[in-house]
């Protein structure tokens, strides 16, 4: 079965990592090189295990555009969005033999030192039928 780890951020966790001011002061270019190489190294493990199928990071907010249908035609906005801080930063997609170790996998992701930070993680469909179950 394939799970998607969904790894979540705002637009101020991008302009910390970018150097920029913000409430929060920018990580030094230490802290980044430790949390590429914390990425890195999970997700080669997941590699070498023949667990992983995808991994994938997402541009910052500002560079996404939301496209809504209002009266029947698309109506697009740029990011960032007011109606949400937190946006999809990126992803692991995973194939593993259950849900249990999918959640274990997950939690490595999950920065220790960041207090109320999340991932979902989520099975991926096959077919039609499973959503129908």
């Amino acid at each position: 079965m394939k799970y998607l780890i969904m790894l979540y951020g705002t637009q101020q966790d991008y302009d910390t990592l970018a150097g920029r001011p913000g409430d929060r002061p920018p990580m030094s270019p230490e802290q980044i090189a430790a949390m590429h190489a914390h990425m890195e190294s999970v997700h080669k493990e997941l590699a070498e295990s023949g667990e992983l199928v995808d991994a994938q990071g997402l541009t910052a907010p500002v560079h996404a555009r939301r496209v809504r249908l209002r009266g029947g035609a698309p109506v697009v906005t740029d990011g960032p969005y007011a109606e949400t801080q937190e946006v999809l930063a990126g992803y692991t997609l995973v194939e593993c033999d259950s849900f249990d170790r999918a959640t274990e996998i997950a939690a490595r992701f999950v920065n220790p030192d960041a207090e109320g930070e999340y991932v979902d993680v989520r099975p991926v469909v096959d077919g039609i039928e499973e959503l129908q179950g």
